[in-house]
């Protein structure tokens, strides 16, 4: 086994595509670590490779399960799994974690609301994945109508309706492709 180092800075990993493998005990005792981003290029994920990352809330997975060794995300306690649409393999639990399907959530960093004369927000989400903004004015006859298609760049997007004020009230809602 390889011997435990730990890393007390490192608080996001995003691996790139092309990464087949992380290897056993690769990022075991970072106790800083709140997120991983593993793309669909893993294939397999070592013994240990995460144990005893106490912080670990969340892990996304942006492609297939992939193998995954015996206690690699143990004392992790707070660790969720994300799977993305379309992906196959997952079940509700997965490396001894919950697992949850992936979804576009919108953002809580401020840019909810009314800025420069517009209604909108950030969508975060996987880059590449296809969001659907629709809306609706009466939510007990509920007709959604899409209004705006974003194929998400960079994690995020910025959506914005230009005819907010034509509207009394809107409500509005994610889907995807």
């Amino acid at each position: 086994m390889t011997p435990i180092t730990t890393c007390t800075n490192l608080t996001s990993v995003t691996m790139f595509d092309g990464v087949t493998s992380i290897g056993e005990a690769a990022f075991g005792h970072c106790y800083s670590l709140t997120n991983v981003t593993i793309p669909s290029s893993v294939t397999n994920i070592g013994i240990s490779s995460f144990v005893y990352c106490t912080n670990l809330t969340s892990i996304y997975f942006r492609g297939n399960v992939p193998s995954i060794g015996m206690s690699a995300f143990d004392r992790d306690p707070n660790a969720i799994i994300y799977y993305l649409p379309g992906t196959t393999g997952w079940s509700t639990n997965a490396g001894g974690l919950p697992a949850s399907l992936w979804r576009p959530q919108i953002s809580e960093d401020g840019s909810f609301g009314v800025q420069s004369n517009q209604f909108g927000f950030n969508i975060n989400w996987a880059s590449g994945m296809v969001a659907v903004i629709e809306a609706c004015t009466n939510l007990t006859d509920s007709d959604w109508t899409p209004i705006q298609t974003n194929t998400l760049s960079a994690n995020s997007t910025y959506f914005s309706d230009p005819n907010w004020t034509n509207k009394a009230t809107c409500f509005y809602r994610i889907v995807w492709q």
